[in-house]
């Protein structure tokens, strides 16, 4: 008879390999496209606040700030946008125009009549649409690193999307996903541990569409053109050591009746790197009167 062996417990903590213990309800809501999967903390009677991820990752980006949000009273939802995490694709390329179209079933789903909505980098530009497109469903706009382009910017990264983003494939020998841990981990800027950016990967890689989508969805998309036409209360939340902060400060001059809110440091992965701060910046504006 085979003698198993022991199993013992892991050197590693669970939480350092980016797998920490989720501070969530999940649910599903019929979109759409197919099925929009959502991730919920905080009491049922809370400040209602929809959450959308930056691409190519899910809603399991606000991990570390369900908890933090829950305990000032306020009901966070985080929505997997389509394609990404559990949420079903679209069966076409998508824009931002059409993402958006996915979160009126999500506040169906839980009975809400209103929301206010977050977005953070690709998702502030479908929360944009989502303002503009049921401006009756929502209440107040967080628009977390806003993105109005130039042309030339806009053809600079939709040709980093054809040459490094669409014709990604794996290869036999693992290059692949140490090419993009490594191109990730620099973004990363040495304060997010490799546990939680392997997490990154593994939900850039393990989406239920392209990956490649949401950045193409992005960087076809005029945000400059939409933010005049934008009627919410709204707050421009943006960090120092972002890589798109200066863009966030042009989006201030262009709407300077938005609320404009700047946290010191971090960088693309700021709810990780500075998750109290970050609560306490939309806490502040939603529970304002």
């Amino acid at each position: 008879m085979t003698t198993l062996p022991t199993l013992r417990e892991p050197r590693v903590p669970v939480q350092a390999c980016g797998y920490g213990q989720l501070h969530t309800r999940r649910g599903y809501a019929q979109g759409p496209y197919g099925q929009v999967h959502y991730h919920e903390a905080g009491p049922a009677n809370g400040v209602p606040l929809v959450m959308l991820h930056q691409a190519p990752v899910s809603a399991r980006q606000f991990e570390p700030v369900y908890p933090r949000l829950a305990a000032r009273g306020i009901r966070a939802i985080g929505v997997d946008m389509p394609g990404f995490g559990m949420s079903d694709p679209t069966p076409f390329v998508p824009g931002c125009e059409d993402y958006a179209k996915a979160i009126p079933a999500v506040l169906d789903a839980l009975g809400l009549a209103r929301a206010s909505i977050l977005g953070h980098h690709t998702g502030a530009l479908v929360a944009t649409e989502v303002a503009l497109q049921f401006p009756a469903r929502i209440e107040r706009l967080i628009l977390n690193g806003p993105l109005p382009l130039e042309d030339a910017e806009r053809a600079a990264w939709l040709e980093f999307c054809r040459t490094e983003e669409i014709p990604y494939h794996e290869k036999p020998d693992g290059s692949h996903m140490t090419k993009l841990f490594g191109i990730r981990y620099g973004f990363a800027t040495d304060t997010v541990p490799p546990g939680t950016v392997t997490r990154y990967i593994a939900e850039t890689l393990g989406g239920l569409g392209p990956f490649w989508y949401g950045h193409h969805a992005a960087f076809r998309y005029d945000h400059g053109a939409s933010l005049p036409k934008i009627q919410h209360r709204t707050l421009i939340l943006t960090n120092t050591g972002d890589q798109i902060y200066e863009h966030a400060k042009l989006t201030h001059r262009m709407r300077p009746d938005f609320a404009f809110t700047a946290l010191e440091g971090g960088g693309i992965d700021v709810v990780d790197q500075l998750p109290d701060a970050w609560t306490e910046a939309v806490a502040a504006f939603l529970l304002a009167k």
